[in-house]
C-alpha cells in the first residue's frame, strides 16, 4: 500500500481544517502521510491563472468566512475566521521546517498541524524562527535541528521540487491529496479519500 500524498502549505486554512481528520483516516487505513509542503502562491499563479488577491470581495468573504465557520464546526476544529496578521509572509521557513522534520524522521504530522493551528488560533507569525521553535516545543518536538535546517540549500531545494511537482500535476489548491494516484482537492473530499483507501473509485 502506498502513502497518502499530502500537498499543502503551512498557512493553509483548509489544510488546517482537515489536518486532524486526514491523520485519523491515514491511521485507520494503516497508511502514512507523505508530506509535500509547497509554495502555494507560486502554484496558484501557475495552475489557476488567478491569485488570491484576484478574487472578488464577495468570493473571499464567503470562502474565508462563512465556509470556514461551517467546516470548523463540522470538523470540531477551532479557527479564527479573521485573516491572521502575518498570513502573507513567505512560506519558505515554515514549509522548510516541516520538510526538515520529514528528512530527519521527526513527527511531521504533529508539527504541521501545530504550525497551522498556531497560525489560525493564536495569530502566530509562522515565518518567525522563535515562534516556530515555541510551537514545536509545545508539540513535544525538538525545534533546534529543524529550525537550523529549514532554510538550508538542501531543504529549500526540496521545497522548490515540491512546488514544481505540484505545478506538474496541475494542483490548484491546498490541501490536495492523492490515494494511489487518484487526486482529491480540498479537505471537503476527505470522506472520499477515506472511501478510496478501502475501495478505489472506478
Amino acid at each position: 500500500m502506498s502513502d497518502i500524498e499530502y500537498f499543502y502549505s503551512a498557512h493553509s486554512a483548509y489544510a488546517y481544517l482537515g489536518a486532524k481528520r486526514v491523520m485519523e483516516i491515514a491511521k485507520a487505513a494503516g497508511r502514512k502521510l507523505r508530506h509535500w509542503p509547497m509554495d502555494l502562491g507560486v502554484v496558484i499563479a501557475a495552475t489557476s491563472g488567478r491569485s488570491f488577491g484576484g478574487r472578488s470581495d464577495a468570493h473571499s468573504a464567503y470562502f474565508f468566512g462563512r465556509e470556514m465557520e461551517r467546516w470548523g464546526e463540522y470538523r470540531g476544529v477551532a479557527i479564527d475566521i479573521a485573516k491572521p496578521t502575518h498570513h502573507d509572509e513567505p512560506l519558505a521557513l515554515p514549509n522548510g521546517m516541516i520538510i526538515a522534520a520529514v528528512e530527519q524522521g521527526a513527527d511531521a504530522d504533529t508539527l504541521a498541524h501545530a504550525i497551522m493551528a498556531a497560525h489560525w488560533t493564536q495569530d502566530a507569525n509562522i515565518a518567525d524562527e522563535t515562534t516556530l521553535a515555541a510551537v514545536a516545543t509545545a508539540a513535544g518536538i525538538d525545534p533546534v535541528p529543524l529550525v537550523e535546517a529549514a532554510m538550508s540549500a538542501e531543504i529549500q531545494a526540496i521545497h522548490k521540487a515540491n512546488t514544481d511537482e505540484a505545478i506538474k500535476r496541475h494542483i490548484f489548491g491546498s490541501p490536495t491529496y492523492y490515494v494511489d494516484g487518484d487526486m482529491f482537492y480540498g479537505q471537503d473530499r476527505l470522506e472520499l479519500v477515506e472511501r478510496a483507501l478501502v475501495r478505489p473509485f472506478a
